[in-house]
């Protein structure tokens, strides 16, 4: 994929039922989907923002492993990451004591010029922190691990 900028389908956000302190890997016009009161665009560079409350991350999937330490010393959010059991950052995440999701494969998203694309490799949706725990546990998404 030439751009991994893809927008998380609003359903997710449904099932979460929570407003965001910051959603830290925002598109550039955001894409109203997010329940956030603060973005951070690839303008902004979320990686070297200062994060606060309650933080929602997309990150792109190219390159995810400096977001994810990023959100993990954080210590208070939700993430949405493809499933990728080979990878050393997954390998971190699942070692870990944060509760995950599986998401429905073959999710759709929508791209920058508004199609929607259907993402073939699985997601994951995880938590850290007791606040986003429990968001997680009330979202009814699926079988918590």
């Amino acid at each position: 994929m030439a751009n991994d900028e893809m927008y998380t389908p609003s359903w997710i956000f449904e099932a979460l039922n929570t407003e965001f302190d910051l959603d830290v890997a925002s598109p550039e016009n955001g894409t109203g989907i997010v329940p956030a009161k603060q973005f951070y665009s690839i303008k902004d560079d979320g990686l070297v923002q200062t994060w606060n409350g309650l933080v929602w991350m997309n990150p792109p999937y190219s390159k995810p492993a400096p977001w994810i330490d990023k959100w993990l010393e954080h210590n208070n959010g939700l993430a949405l990451l493809p499933l990728s059991g080979n990878s050393k950052w997954f390998r971190k995440l699942w070692l870990s004591e944060c509760p995950v999701v599986l998401i429905t494969p073959n999710t759709s998203f929508f791209d920058p010029s508004g199609l929607l694309k259907t993402i073939w490799v699985g997601l994951t949706l995880w938590a850290v922190g007791a606040q986003a725990t429990q968001i997680l546990q009330q979202s009814n998404l699926g079988k918590i691990r």
